[in-house]
């Protein structure tokens, strides 16, 4: 398999493919198409993503692009308890906590771009991005509640699984814009940015050198 992703510091939805890959432990390869490039502009450097968009995984001559999609086909190949809590109930909140992420956060996701290369402690967030947080923070709130506490292993539903490969993105912005949530949900972060393999890209991102004008800043805030 290969996966094709984009810039580490600010793909969030590469981010996400690359987390499911490991997850699956199976053998993939990995390819970078920096963004912002005139080759991206362009469309050239386009032609293996079937929707113009990372991540997308070639498994062999099949194309699964959108990482929930990737997330569902590296499931069916290396098993769903890989990937989804056993229990009915844990697997339903799970389920649906990765569609809520997958369609919505509008304003987080617009407001607060992820970006590894830079921190902004005095920014100042809008009302609408503080209700997307408090909505992320009460589902994280529940998981941990309901389901992670039984176990000794610190993510949403004790050991790292397909949800928090959703938010796992999310995490790194709660960081970067030192956005304010509860203790619950900033030891379900700081256990989310210790992750191994979420070091691993957090790391890379911050080495990359890709030229990238796509957020830009003034007085250390995005606009």
């Amino acid at each position: 398999m290969k996966l094709i992703i984009a810039n580490r510091a600010y793909s969030s939805w590469s981010m996400r493919g690359w987390l499911a890959a490991k997850l699956s432990m199976l053998p993939f390869t990995c390819e970078l198409v920096p963004m912002d490039t005139p080759e991206w502009k362009s469309g050239e450097a386009k032609r293996n993503l079937p929707s113009g968009k990372v991540p997308v995984l070639w498994d062999g001559k099949t194309p699964v692009w959108d990482s929930l999609a990737i997330v569902l086909w590296l499931a069916d190949k290396g098993g769903h308890d890989r990937y989804w809590p056993r229990e009915m109930p844990a697997r339903g909140l799970a389920y649906a906590m990765a569609a809520e992420m997958h369609s919505g956060f509008q304003a987080l996701r617009s407001g607060c771009p992820m970006n590894l290369k830079e921190r902004f402690p005095a920014f100042t967030p809008a009302p609408e991005i503080m209700a997307d947080v408090a909505r992320v923070d009460a589902l994280f709130s529940e998981a941990r509640d309901r389901f992670g506490s039984e176990t000794d292993l610190p993510f949403l539903f004790g050991p790292f699984s397909a949800a928090d490969v959703m938010y796992a993105p999310v995490c790194t912005r709660i960081d970067t814009y030192h956005l304010p949530v509860s203790a619950t949900a900033r030891a379900y972060v700081d256990a989310v940015l210790a992750h191994p393999w979420v070091a691993e890209w957090i790391t890379a991102g911050k080495a990359e050198t890709y030229p990238f004008d796509r957020y830009p800043i003034a007085g250390g805030i995005p606009v």
